[in-house]
Parts: structure tokens; C-alpha cells; sequence
């Protein structure tokens, strides 16, 4: 039974698969969307989006706070023009988003070897996706009662006389 083990190792030792984690997400921070195996873009999206959380304004808003979050995106990425751009650019873009910072978009299989591959890329970057749809107004999940439709009137009947008497 297999309880409790929701990593995917990806066949690679702990160590590798954390460095390959880091590099692509520093990959995806500077050019916003990269090309991998469905599998990997998978295992980064877990990875990346805590990340992206932790650089939003409303998570640094002190000195002590900011330097902390800092501090532990630094950790995991190693990269610090990465987290510079993290903590600015991509924090910016993403501030009024809930969450869901990335988008998975299967491409096919490479041809080498059959493997699934995928495009990862930040949502709120890419402005050919999101140029036809209109800016969607917040809303709330709590059920709200509907105003009450005025009844409609009903339409009076007229009746026509085609025989006369």
C-alpha cells in the first residue's frame, strides 16, 4: 500500500530531483512558460505555486515578514535574480489572483522517445490567452437570495371576429 506517498520521484534521488526543481522553476520565473514532460510540469506546478504565494504584497506587507518569505523562496530556488523577479515582476501580475498561478497545456508526444510533453506557463502572463475574454467581476461563493422578478403582466387577449352574425 502506497498510504501517505504522494511524491512523484521521478527517478532520481532526492537530491537531484530538488536541484531539477529549482532550476526549472527559476527556468519558468525568467521566460514565463517552458516546454517539459507532462510528469515533471506536474511535480514543478506543486512546487512553484507555494513559492509564488509566499512573494504576493499581502504576504510582506512588514520588513520582518517580507524578509522572511524572502529568505525561504531563496532557500528552495538558490537563484537570486530569480527571486528578485519573483518578489517583483511575477508578485505584481499576481496579486489579485486566489491561487491556480500556473497552466499545464499538453502538447503531444516528443518524438524521440513517445514521452508526454507539456508547456507550464505563469496564467496571468500570457496575453494571447487572455485577450478575448472580458475581465470577469468578483464574485462570492455564498448563496445570496435573488431580488424577487417583478411577476410579468399577463398579456390581455383580443379576439377577432372573422364570421359576423
Amino acid at each position: 500500500m502506497r498510504h501517505g506517498k504522494k511524491v512523484n520521484h521521478l527517478g532520481r534521488k532526492a537530491a537531484h530531483r530538488r536541484a531539477m526543481l529549482a532550476n526549472m522553476a527559476c527556468s519558468l520565473i525568467e521566460h514565463k512558460r517552458i516546454n517539459t514532460t507532462v510528469a515533471k510540469a506536474k511535480a514543478l506546478k506543486q512546487f512553484i505555486e507555494p513559492l509564488i504565494t509566499k512573494s504576493k504584497a499581502e504576504n510582506n506587507q512588514t520588513v520582518e515578514k517580507g524578509t522572511h518569505n524572502r529568505r525561504i523562496v531563496f532557500k528552495n530556488l538558490r537563484d537570486k535574480y530569480a527571486v528578485t523577479e519573483l518578489f517583483s515582476g511575477v508578485a505584481e501580475k499576481v496579486g489579485d489572483r486566489p491561487g491556480g498561478y500556473t497552466r499545464i497545456i499538453k502538447l503531444g508526444n516528443r518524438l524521440g522517445d513517445n514521452a508526454d510533453m507539456a508547456m507550464i506557463e505563469l496564467v496571468d502572463f500570457n496575453e494571447i490567452y487572455n485577450a478575448g475574454k472580458p475581465a470577469k467581476k468578483k464574485s462570492t461563493r455564498r448563496g445570496r437570495t435573488k431580488k424577487a422578478a417583478a411577476p410579468a403582466t399577463p398579456v390581455a387577449e383580443t379576439k377577432t371576429d372573422d364570421s359576423e352574425e
